[in-house]
């Protein structure tokens, strides 16, 4: 049981979970609580030990399906030969077969082993930078499918070849029972299937806990609720007085909530001092001050054609209360990412907007392409985040077709308190044409439609208060 368990715990880590060494010796020390031979409670062991959070729960499900069911080699034959005839052909195999990674994760995957091919198709998911490369592209990964289907039919030929060899002839010495034969070409037609759907077919992170946002507040009637993208010149100045006028109603909100809030647990030391003054009654009672809890927040802008249009009002919503955050780190990207931070702490809010506009660094006349941008991400600013940082991405998610790397922004939500995600275009367009937002809502905690100024306000309320 111990060397089951361990086998399993490789392949979990293969395919992508973070199992720790701990993790798996707990496992192995509470097997003697457990009744091995009750399936559910064995699962049930193995799943509180290795899965971390429900997100991780339907990779979990499919690798234990995988290696507890579909990789049994175990084979219902009345015939003792059977077992040699499987071996014959996995021999033969491993002498006509490559030698390359792919060709012998295959092979191992054909002897019951997913170990090797777990880890192929985790590196070909994870690994952006490998393989041959179109800019803006994923045909690298798509060559390494392909190579990999390849072999599957190499292995089908082989195996018929096999086979054939050991069909009962004239002048053939070592042959094979029809039943056995048939019974050898399922259990590897089985197995041949079975990575071809987990090649086509990954499964993705559960992400029901995801929040979409609601009916926003009217916080300001007929402008308030006029997308961004049909605002003349004229209501874009109107707009600005406006969101002076709600974020100094918003401060003084915030302020008020945080007075009522800023008792803390009774201090015992100070309320017994003051009780002195009292002969001991405590009058007055001495509350500890409690810090403000402050975050740091990261914006990724896309600043192409519409988009730029909330954009610009969500940079000025962020900085007028960035007071709140203990860091504001905002940058904005079409298929690369620019720091903008440094332009919105000299300037003036309204003035730091016009300045990243005339920005000679940021190519309006390039194709968007987030993966292009994800990938800019992870190779410089990486390390930015962490648990108290709230990652705020604005755009509208339409990639011009490129590779969207949405491991990438799994592995930035791993690393964050929250992904918010703010699309200003409308949510009956999010899945249409080159949009990704299908691919992309898996790993966000939060969906927002920012169509106009009572969105986005809403929004700035939710994030501060």
């Amino acid at each position: 049981m111990m060397q089951l368990v361990l086998k399993f715990a490789a392949c979990t880590r293969a395919a992508g979970l973070r199992v720790s060494t701990s993790e798996v010796l707990d496992c192995l020390d509470q097997m003697q609580y457990a009744n091995p031979t009750d399936e559910e409670e064995f699962k049930i062991l193995l799943r509180s030990n290795f899965v971390k959070s429900r997100r991780e729960q339907a990779k979990f499900d499919h690798l234990y399906h995988l290696f507890f069911h579909e990789m049994q080699t175990d084979l219902d034959v009345k015939s003792e030969s059977m077992a040699r005839h499987l071996e014959e052909i996995l021999d033969f195999l491993q002498e006509n077969m490559g030698q390359d990674q792919e060709s012998q994760a295959i092979m191992d995957l054909m002897a019951g082993n997913p170990m090797g091919y777990l880890e192929l198709l985790q590196q070909m998911q994870t690994d952006e930078d490998s393989g041959p490369r179109i800019k803006g592209s994923n045909l690298g990964q798509l060559a390494k499918r392909l190579q990999i289907m390849l072999g599957f039919n190499d292995v089908r030929g082989l195996i018929a070849q096999f086979l054939e060899s050991r069909t009962p002839s004239p002048g053939v010495t070592e042959t094979i029972d029809y039943q056995i034969r048939q019974q050898l070409r399922e259990y590897f037609d089985e197995r041949l299937a079975t990575a071809q759907e987990m090649l086509t077919k990954e499964p993705r992170p559960d992400n029901a806990s995801m929040k979409k946002s609601t009916s926003p507040e009217k916080h300001l009637a007929q402008l308030g609720d006029k997308p961004f993208v049909s605002l003349s010149r004229k209501e874009v100045e109107e707009m600005r007085d406006i969101i002076d006028h709600l974020v100094a109603k918003l401060k003084d909100t915030i302020g008020r909530r945080y007075a009522r809030k800023t008792s803390g647990v009774l201090d015992i030391k100070k309320t017994i001092r003051v009780a002195s003054k009292y002969q001991g009654v405590p009058v007055e009672l001495i509350f500890k001050s409690k810090p403000p809890r402050k975050g740091k927040v990261v914006t990724l802008c896309d600043v192409s054609g519409s988009v730029w249009a909330a954009a610009r009002f969500m940079l000025n919503l962020l900085y007028s209360v960035s007071e709140r955050f203990t860091g504001v780190r905002s940058f904005v990207f079409i298929n690369s990412l620019i720091e903008v931070s440094d332009i919105f702490e000299k300037h003036e809010i309204n003035q730091a907007i016009e300045e990243v506009l005339r920005s000679d660094r940021i190519p309006f006349e390039a194709r968007t392409d987030y993966g292009a941008t994800f990938r800019h991400f992870k190779r410089e600013y990486m390390d930015i985040l962490n648990k108290k940082t709230t990652l705020i991405i604005i755009g509208d998610g339409r990639s011009n077709y490129s590779n969207p790397e949405a491991d990438i922004l799994d592995q930035m939500r791993d690393k964050c308190r929250r992904v918010i995600w703010l699309n200003p275009e409308h949510e009956v367009f999010w899945y249409s044409g080159d949009s990704e937002m299908r691919t992309y809502e898996r790993y966000c905690h939060e969906f927002r439609q920012v169509q106009n100024l009572n969105q986005l306000m809403e929004f700035i309320k939710d994030l501060v208060l």
